[in-house]
């Protein structure tokens, strides 16, 4: 087998894999009752974490905010790796690390995909009282 087969199965897989996680997470029964669960007069835990109804659902908004910076950086790396691409004026040594730039950015974007759907889906059906 070729390493651009092994490639492209592997991405089909992680993509099929991210897009398994959001459906679950989406379909899920706890997103539609979330506002009636979580109020403040019901739970004093809400008045020590900024309105959160659990330490479960603070830790899921620290996590998403961290996911979420990651997804800059990536994408602040792949704009990066793009400008180094177009002004590499031909030299072979340019073009190579600016493809390897691109690649390792695309790979943490879809890192940091996969870990926000686990994240929300783990995190996000627990963190309803």
């Amino acid at each position: 087998m070729t390493f651009a087969k092994t490639a492209k199965q592997t991405l089909w897989f992680l993509v099929m894999a991210v897009g398994a996680l959001l459906v679950v997470n989406f379909l899920s029964v706890e997103h539609a009752f979330a506002l009636e669960a979580i109020r403040t007069e019901d739970n004093p835990v809400a008045d020590l974490t900024g309105g959160r109804g659990s330490f479960r659902s603070l830790i899921l908004l620290i996590v998403n905010f961290f996911l979420g910076f990651l997804g800059l950086l990536a994408v602040i790396m792949i704009i990066y790796g793009g400008f180094l691409y177009v002004s590499s004026g031909g030299e072979q040594e340019k073009i190579d690390s600016a493809k390897k730039i691109l690649m390792y950015a695309v790979v943490g974007i879809v890192v940091i995909i996969i870990s926000f759907a686990l994240v929300n889906t783990l995190l996000g059906g627990l963190a309803t009282t």
